[in-house]
């Protein structure tokens, strides 16, 4: 059996080839003007949808990783489970994770990894975080990566995990907002669940207003527990890049910090 799982959405959600694929993340992370006085967060929520539609969204955390990368050891990625059934949160075994650009390494040494839930299924045909990596090994290249996925679980046991595993660690939580909603309701709906996120609440933050609702929870909990602010970096919907008006999905980017 192979150590390293190969990539399951390369030349759906992202380019396949790496030069393309470089190139397409460097002109994101290029295109975001980060302020002179921004300071690296403990924490960020990003989206993971196909670059052509959230990859702006999500270049405005990753280019703020880049500019501070020196200060960057370790990160820790949850997102959700899309395609395979999880109950609370499950990390991998594999040790190395594949992309067109190369192999990330997988920091299944990480303080309280061992602890966790091991199961490579639910990774294995999932793109919520692996659409991260190639913007994680432009921004931060080398840098080691604990990806976890959260299924159904309370907002205690998510915030556990990540506390359990984040010390020294930027936090990344990946998730979109609202689904197929017209671009007029999405906005209002999303702007709702940013303000929850904002206002520290996880309790408002309903299962149809995030795909990564159980992940997103539990970091706004992580978040709240360690006294830090939420900054809307950004907010968008699919329609922005020139989809379908009628039937959107809404992006986030928040700091937290």
């Amino acid at each position: 059996m192979t150590a390293t799982r190969p990539p399951a959405v390369a030349g759906a959600f992202y380019p396949a080839d790496p030069a393309e694929l470089a190139s397409t993340v460097d002109k994101l992370l290029d295109a975001v003007d980060v302020p002179d006085d921004d300071v690296l967060a403990r924490g960020y929520v990003v989206p993971h949808a196909g670059y052509r539609y959230s990859g702006a969204t999500a270049a405005h955390v990753y280019a703020r990783l880049r500019r501070h990368s020196v200060h960057i050891g370790r990160i820790v990625l949850l997102g959700p489970a899309h395609r395979v059934r999880v109950t609370g949160v499950a990390v991998p075994t594999k040790p190395q994770w594949a992309t067109p650009l190369g192999n990330v390494t997988i920091d299944l040494d990480a303080p309280g990894a061992a602890d966790l839930p091991h199961d490579d299924a639910p990774h294995a045909p999932e793109h919520s975080l692996e659409v991260q990596l190639p913007f994680l090994q432009r921004a931060v290249p080398g840098v080691p990566v604990l990806p976890f996925v959260a299924g159904m679980s309370t907002v205690e046991e998510v915030a556990d995990a990540i506390a359990a595993t984040a010390a020294d660690a930027i936090v990344l939580c990946s998730t979109d907002f609202s689904h197929y909603e017209t671009d007029e309701a999405a906005r209002i709906q999303d702007e709702r669940t940013a303000r929850a996120v904002e206002a520290h609440r996880p309790d408002l933050i309903g299962v149809r207003d995030a795909c990564g609702v159980f992940a997103l929870r539990g970091t706004v909990e992580w978040a709240r527990r360690n006294a830090l602010k939420p900054t809307r970096l950004a907010l968008t919907t699919s329609a922005d890049a020139g989809g379908d008006r009628s039937r959107v999905v809404g992006y986030p980017a928040f700091a937290l910090g």
